[in-house]
């Protein structure tokens, strides 16, 4: 499947009139694993992706993320959106080159959030994030192929849970032109109701955190569009990782591998889809 057949079949995904699981990789190998479990598109992760080169989130340099993204890409054949934070920078000219830097690494969609990662100033001023937001849909347009582009409105995630902004900032970022929006860190029912009711673009809801207990059908119900799960597969992963290191460590014994996938199993489902 060509870059352009994956943008077209990414974007009408989004068209349903149900919601679908975008779940997230964190390597090639567990990439291809969903792929063969049967998931239609796929998300990268920067934070499950930090972690596993050993890193923090947001701390990988651009261009080794963009390498990340052209591996994802390439390891099968589903649309791939890059989680790709602020931009790598906080100018909306910097924010529409990671754009087409992602574009150029094989994806066919990408976020842009409104995070500063300055602690005295987590978010944004609403304005100048709509510009940044801005700047990327007119970096995506300018591809020769479909990319959905996908605003985030942070609040949740930095310790503010200001629905009325985040609606506010939702609103101004589809004006701006984002394909999809995003507002991580949404729990209850009624305040995603809020947010799908207050748009007219297909919402991403992030649903890989504590809290938030709502399955596919609840979520497409209420009109949600997309589902992601962030860091929560390879957090996921880490912590029977660090179970059974504990185990080891602390008591001696191996009884973790009494849960362990067989590696019969895992080459199976890999020499399926090579």
């Amino acid at each position: 499947m060509t870059q352009a057949e994956r943008g077209k079949t990414f974007r009408a995904l989004h068209e349903r009139d149900r919601a679908f699981i975008i779940p997230n990789p964190w390597d090639i190998g567990t990439a291809r694993l969903l792929a063969h479990l049967g998931f239609e598109a796929l998300a990268t992760t920067s934070a499950g992706f930090a972690f596993s080169v050993g890193h923090r989130d947001n701390e990988v340099p651009r261009d080794e993320m963009m390498m990340h993204l052209a591996q994802i890409a390439s390891a099968t054949n589903l649309p791939v959106s890059a989680d790709l934070g602020k931009g790598f920078g906080d100018s909306p000219e910097i924010a529409a080159e990671t754009i087409r830097l992602a574009a150029a690494a094989g994806v066919v969609g990408g976020s842009i959030e409104d995070m500063t990662s300055d602690p005295d100033r987590p978010i944004y001023e609403v304005e100048f994030a709509a510009e940044r937001v801005r700047a990327a849909v007119e970096a995506a347009r300018s591809l020769p192929f479909t990319f959905t582009l996908t605003a985030r409105a942070e609040n949740y995630l930095v310790g503010r849970p200001d629905l009325k902004d985040t609606i506010k900032r939702l609103q101004l970022y589809e004006e701006a032109g984002a394909d999809v929006l995003y507002a991580p860190g949404l729990t209850k029912k009624e305040d995603i109701v809020a947010v799908v009711t207050s748009v007219g673009r297909p919402v991403n809801v992030l649903t890989g955190m504590p809290g938030v207990r709502l399955n596919l059908a609840e979520l497409s119900e209420i009109g949600v569009k997309r589902i992601s799960v962030g860091s929560a597969l390879s957090r996921a992963a880490m912590a029977a990782f660090l179970r059974a290191a504990n185990e080891m460590q602390t008591h001696g014994t191996f009884t973790f591998v009494d849960e362990a996938a067989s590696s019969r199993e895992i080459s199976a489902m890999l020499d399926a889809d090579s």
